[in-house]
């Protein structure tokens, strides 16, 4: 499906509320043996598991770890949602909304949005389908306004078009002149005479007097023979504020026009030196402003340069300029009742970026029990029920009608990323007070949140320093309706979160082999959103109903997690979801040999997207290559490739810069560099292998940007570099070792099990095997277990012949 459709379809989804639940991720049950290696139970059930982005793991019943927070010392303070605005079509509706809202009440006349059909006129759609019809003056036809409301999901009948019509030609079709009409409009006003310098000494009045020309003063005797009273003339144009004087008037009447001056306002927007509100109040008067000066001063409007009509000037409540009712596009048919701006001041606050969207800290701290009773009261005060009797099916439902409702005010707190370095783990571990004899079964358990990371098997065990939330784990603390919206991991690692008690959570996932369709398929329902912030997903606060993505080609799956189950994210798999109510979650992050080279794949993707990287992938291969010792068989040859692949792309780019002519060349030490001192200045990626460095500019960018980021002559770059050449061949040379030891022990395991080996010397051979398996940390396999068994048995046949022997 094309942007163009998958836009469309989502404006027809957003008409109509409906909601089909995706189909069930896969769930597993390992057994009390599988559940003993947590590594190699989520190997085994990858193949099936990442098709889906997600699955959900139910431990043995056995199993069951005691909650070692102390319930009554955790105090954090929540974060606040506001439901519908979460979700991204949603958002953009409340968007639009608020420009439309402040255009009309900046021009002093509030809008009340109408009522069609007992709910409020979706405006934003209404705009969307018109313009797809070719625009207002397009839809003339009744068959064009049937298609239309049958869009919006209204009844098809002629109240109900000629109804969208008249508003859209009330309410929409005035913005939208004045949308295509501002540029002009402010050209014209910017036509206006620039201001003279303005001086305090006295020549000042020279330079006044300099200024009138022979038309002004012909249009001045004659503006006197009308008002004869009138000394001081002031005459407006644009943001320009210029003082004529009548020269053979008295020094207070200069030092009157001084002061005048002095409320002059430079460049454009509402600054008013001098002036505040209580000076200056429109609502008294819309032909005069307040002045305590001349009250018989003229107004000249901005636009067409003239003061005729003063009847019909308006004055803005924002920069003072003054308008003609009529001068305005769209003219105004009424002076509006309340303050009014002009066209210079409405299309700078209509048009003001809006801020980044993000959630805000509520100023309650709570404990878990008092967050625990606000929960509770909530949902049940919501469904009229105790919350749990409340079906997660319905609670579901209604979660996505919220989200999706523009009307629908719903907001919820969500105690999330709460550090377990902070606040303790909710998992027991060494330094947890009052463990059970029993308990230290859990805090050796791989399954334990805080151990996971740092198992044998996982790469993440080689970076030095803990990364909350990714090596450290992150508690939740959800009520009904708090959400987590659409995101993958950092470094689109894997993912693994514990429900330790309470209510439900749902989940949706997207494999990761579907994260570009869910990527595109938002950014094409809701283009002005990712306009405005390219980002957006990276920021984790956008979700978007499942069966919009569903609809536009996205695999989506779901489940619902139950107090002591595990959810497992796959590398890349975009996952979102919300509680069902009052609940305690811990999550981390982990990874595998086999997340290594998608991991480098996220790194050429960062530096795309020019995103901050959490810790250099470089820098983990080397450490890796360099503690060979320590890796087994999968993980030394999944680090053989990846430093191969390194090795050889830091030689291309080693030779490049070096035909481009930079001789200077030094070693550092990059890991002793905060990451901030190491960025590239154009990907922002982390350097670890090399950098080039400006003495000039000061700025440092990877080999890949050498050459543009910055325009410095090649003399004053220095290429700086972790290791040279050679020592990155010896580091590829001790892997390509440890990987033929692994090779030569495979061979000759295979050969000792045959049945053609040769008894002679077969026992020593068999236990030399075991004990290099030990030292290679060969993984548990089936050609281990046979060598093992066949040892043991080679063991019990040699006994009887020992003892025997010690009979003779």
């Amino acid at each position: 499906m094309d942007s163009k459709n998958i836009q469309k379809n989502a404006m027809h989804k957003s008409a109509e509320f409906t909601f089909t639940p995706p189909p069930e991720a896969p769930v597993f049950e390992p057994t009390l043996e599988e559940f003993t290696d947590p590594l190699g139970y989520i190997a085994k059930i990858r193949p099936v598991a990442e098709k889906t982005g997600i699955c959900k793991i139910k431990p043995p019943a056995i199993w069951q770890p005691p909650f070692s927070l102390d319930v009554d010392k955790l105090k954090f303070i929540p974060r606040i949602q506001k439901v519908n605005e979460l979700e991204a079509i949603t958002r953009l509706k409340l968007l639009f909304l608020e420009k439309i809202l402040k255009f009309w009440e900046l021009q002093g006349s509030p809008l009340k949005i109408p009522m069609i059909e007992n709910k409020t006129l979706d405006l934003y759609c209404l705009k969307f389908w018109v313009d797809e019809e070719g625009g207002f003056e397009s839809c003339n036809t009744p068959k064009k306004w049937r298609k239309i409301a049958n869009a919006m999901g209204y009844s098809q009948n002629a109240n109900t078009m000629n109804f969208l019509r008249s508003n859209y030609e009330k309410i929409l079709l005035p913005y939208e002149i004045f949308e295509k009409s501002k540029a002009d409009i402010l050209k014209t006003v910017k036509k206006s005479e620039p201001k003279p310098e303005v001086k305090d000494d006295d020549d000042s009045e020279q330079q006044v007097i300099k200024e009138i020309s022979i038309e002004s003063i012909t249009k001045k005797e004659t503006l006197v023979d009308e008002k004869p009273h009138s000394s001081i003339k002031k005459a407006k144009t644009g943001s320009d504020i210029k003082v004529e004087m009548d020269v053979s008037k008295d020094n207070e009447a200069i030092k009157r026009s001084r002061e005048l001056r002095r409320l002059a306002c430079y460049g454009p927007g509402p600054k008013m030196p001098g002036l505040n509100d209580e000076e200056f109040d429109i609502t008294k008067s819309r032909k005069r402003p307040r002045y305590d000066l001349d009250p018989l001063a003229v107004y000249i409007c901005a636009i067409c340069q003239k003061d005729h009509r003063d009847d019909l000037l308006l004055i803005c409540n924002g920069c003072s300029d003054t308008y003609h009712t009529f001068c305005l596009k769209p003219p105004l048919t009424l002076v509006p009742d309340g303050d009014w701006r002009c066209p210079c001041c409405i299309a700078e606050e209509v048009h003001k970026p809006a801020e980044a969207f993000g959630f805000v800290q509520a100023e309650t701290e709570y404990t878990l029990q008092q967050f625990g009773e606000m929960a509770d009261k909530f949902k049940s005060d919501y469904f009229g029920m105790s919350g749990h009797l409340v079906p997660t099916n319905v609670a579901e439902k209604e979660f996505w009608r919220i989200i999706s409702s523009v009307e629908e005010d719903v907001t919820v707190e969500y105690g999330a990323d709460l550090h377990s370095m902070d606040h303790g783990s909710g998992f027991p571990t060494k330094s947890s007070i009052n463990l059970y004899p029993g308990d230290q079964e859990y805090v050796d358990s791989g399954w334990n949140l805080n151990n996971l990371p740092v198992l044998d098997g996982s790469v993440l065990r080689f970076i030095n320093a803990d990364i909350s939330g990714m090596t450290v784990p992150w508690m939740y603390v959800g009520m009904c309706f708090s959400a987590f919206c659409w995101h993958n991991e950092d470094h689109w690692s894997y993912s693994i979160n514990y429900l330790h008690w309470g209510e439900a959570k749902t989940w949706y996932g997207v494999p990761g082999s579907g994260a570009e369709l869910l990527e595109n398929a938002m950014k094409a329902a809701a283009p002005d959103l990712f306009k405005s912030q390219p980002d957006l997903l990276h920021q984790l606060v956008t979700i978007m109903n499942p069966n919009i993505l569903m609809a536009a080609g996205v695999p989506i799956y779901r489940t619902d997690q139950n107090a002591g189950e595990f959810v497992v994210t796959f590398p890349r798999a975009y996952h979102a979801g919300f509680n069902q109510g009052y609940n305690f979650a811990e999550a981390v992050n982990f990874a595998p040999p086999d997340w290594l080279k998608i991991g480098r794949e996220c790194i050429s993707h960062y530096k795309n997207l020019k995103r901050f990287c959490v810790f250099s992938h470089d820098e983990l291969i080397c450490k890796m290559a360099l503690e060979g010792d320590r890796l087994d068989l999968e993980t030394a040859l999944e680090t053989q490739k990846e430093l191969v692949h390194a090795t050889e792309e830091e030689s291309r780019l080693r030779a490049l810069v070096a035909k481009n002519g930079l001789k200077n060349v030094q070693r550092t030490a990059f890991e002793l560099l905060g990451d901030d001192e190491r960025l590239c200045e154009v990907c922002k990626t982390t350097c670890f292998l090399s950098s080039v460095s400006c003495a000039d500019c000061k700025h440092m960018a990877c080999l890949q940007h050498a050459d543009q980021f910055c325009k410095c002559p090649v003399e004053k770059k220095t290429l700086f570099y972790r290791y040279d050449m050679d020592e990155l061949h010896i580091m590829l040379q001790t892997i390509d070792f440890r990987v033929n030891s692994f090779d030569k022990w495979m061979t000759e395991t295979k050969n000792i099990l045959l049945p053609t080996a040769p008894d002679i010397g077969r026992l020593q051979k068999l236990k030399t095997l075991v004990d290099e398996a030990e030292e290679l940390k060969i993984p548990k396999c089936t050609l281990l277990s046979q060598l093992k068994d066949e040892f043991t048995k080679a063991t019990k046949n040699v006994e009887p012949i020992v003892i025997e022997l010690d009979d003779d």
